[in-house]
């Protein structure tokens, strides 16, 4: 609205001037030798116009006419470009389908017609690699480091190369050249810290955790989650050498995570050595409440030295209020109670983890427990049998990678804070076996065969060996239809009025 209120002005303007010099008296006089000619004011002013017009239009024609070689190259360049931007578009699609030839093809034109121009070189990377040639793809990324705009990109490709070929130090060498010429650059930093990683150079490795939070590379929350567990790799490894920086190493991690277990654990004991024992608990029971482990309950159990077997029982029942429906938390107070040779509040507690999921911990317990208690290598053997065949207990596991210690990397995958105490795959037979034990059933009884005609008749048992009767309660609802028994081989004969306990096997 405002250009269309502009135009009608101007052109008001222009009438509204030449109408005021067709109205102004005067005329121009233009000489030519000799010759003299004199028109009106109006009509001067109209002539010199067109001549300007005449004069430009000529001008522009002859620019033209001098510039048509130029111009009919530039056309030509441009008719080129355009026919190469189609060849890189439709190799890009080839590389995609995985059509090999036909990307192969697209790229040597778009090459022929863009030179290198860096979608002609990407395209001639990709092609060569879908074709299962190194050498043409390492040629394209090199090429393009020629470039500034393509240089990181140039680098990315070399590194993936050599990494396919197994060269860790020229990958390395990619890597830190690519983070040195653009710092932002994510995929260098996590391939820096990799390497940093993978040669436990743990403070490296926190440098460049440091910058990529600084950087705004990964969020904060996973920087602190990725700093905690490398200080935690750094006190593990002070730990022989330098057990003074390895307890403030690890006291740092737990201020980036205060559930870390590895961190927690070196933490107390080094506190406890020094006589801290209130801190030391304090950081235990935190870890604890957040996160139930074998290791955290036995720097719990110790964390004062000297206390006797009774004192770790009475720790062990703290740490059964802190998590009450904690396996571990069963698991520990077993322990305690076997050590102080509690063996009821032991049976008590095993007899809950026998019944929830009997386990190859659990089921090595209940043997240590019948050897101690009894004495009955008949119970100590079934238990240590079935133990063999049990589903495994929680480990530290990542990637597919089952470890019986924590680990601060994957070894499958590099990736840092991948372990997680969890339970390990199992084995097909190991879930048919527990799937049998779970369901209750019994045998029925079978009667000897024996012939009509022929009486037998077992002699008599002298009193004084007399199989003892079992004074313990049944026990019926285990898994796997357990009953208690006499066992065949009751080993040896235990002290006046001990109790025996067994538990049967059925399938």
């Amino acid at each position: 609205m405002i250009k269309l209120v502009l135009f009608f002005a101007l052109l008001f303007a222009a009438a509204f001037g030449f109408s005021q010099l067709a109205d102004t008296p005067g005329h121009m006089l233009l000489q030519w030798g000799e010759t003299e000619y004199r028109v009106s004011l109006i009509t001067g002013i109209v002539g010199l116009i067109v001549f300007a017009v005449v004069l430009m239009a000529v001008w522009t024609l002859l620019r033209l006419i001098f510039r048509l070689p130029s111009l009919i190259g530039f056309a030509n360049r441009m008719r080129r470009q355009a026919r190469g931007q189609q060849a890189v578009a439709r190799g890009l699609v080839a590389v995609g389908a995985g059509e090999t030839k036909l990307a192969q093809r697209y790229a040597q034109d778009s090459q022929r017609l863009l030179g290198q121009d860096p979608l002609a070189l990407l395209l001639k990377a990709q092609a060569s690699q879908l074709s299962g040639n190194p050498k043409g793809a390492e040629e394209a990324f090199k090429a393009m480091l020629e470039k500034p705009e393509t240089q990181s990109l140039g680098l990315r490709g070399l590194f993936i190369e050599a990494e396919r070929r197994n060269d860790a130090a020229e990958a390395r060498a990619l890597a830190e050249e690519a983070l040195r010429r653009t710092p932002d650059s994510a995929w260098a930093s996590s391939a820096v810290l990799g390497f940093k990683a993978a040669e436990r150079d743990w403070r490296g490795a926190i440098s460049i955790v440091d910058q990529t939070v600084s950087r705004r590379i990964v969020d904060r929350e996973e920087g602190r989650a990725q700093r905690a567990v490398l200080l935690a790799a750094a006190a593990q490894q002070a730990q022989d050498t330098n057990p003074d920086e390895a307890q403030s190493l690890a006291l740092e991690a737990l201020r980036f995570a205060p559930d870390l277990v590895p961190a927690a654990e070196m933490a107390a004991r080094g506190l406890s050595l020094k006589g801290d024992f209130g801190k030391a608990t304090r950081i235990l029971e935190t870890a604890w409440k957040a996160n139930p482990h074998p290791d955290l309950a036995d720097a719990y159990l110790v964390v004062r030295h000297g206390d006797s077997a009774l004192d770790k029982l009475k720790r062990a029942r703290a740490l059964m209020k802190l998590q009450p429906d904690a396996r571990e938390s069963r698991f520990a107070l077993a322990r305690a109670a076997l050590d102080a040779r509690e063996f009821g509040a032991a049976r008590e507690a095993l007899e809950a983890l026998a019944l929830e999921k009997p386990t190859a911990r659990t089921c090595l317990l209940m043997a240590e427990l019948e050897e101690v208690e009894n004495g009955n290598q008949g119970l100590v053997r079934a238990w240590l049998a079935r133990a063999s065949r049990a589903p495994r207990d929680p480990a530290w596991v990542a990637d597919g990678v089952v470890s019986d210690s924590w680990l601060a990397v994957s070894p499958a995958t590099g990736r840092i804070g991948a372990f997680e105490w969890r339970e390990p795959p199992q084995a097909a037979e190991a879930h048919l076996r527990a799937r049998i034990d779970s369901d209750r059933f019994e045998l029925p009884p079978v009667e000897p065969a024996v012939p009509a005609m022929i009486e037998v008749q077992p002699a008599p048992l002298p009193p004084a060996e007399a199989p003892p009767k079992a004074e313990s309660k049944l026990i019926n609802d285990l898994p796997g239809g357990f009953q208690p028994i006499i066992p065949d081989d009751p080993g040896p004969e235990p002290e006046k009025g001990a109790a025996k306990r067994g538990f049967r096997f059925f399938g």
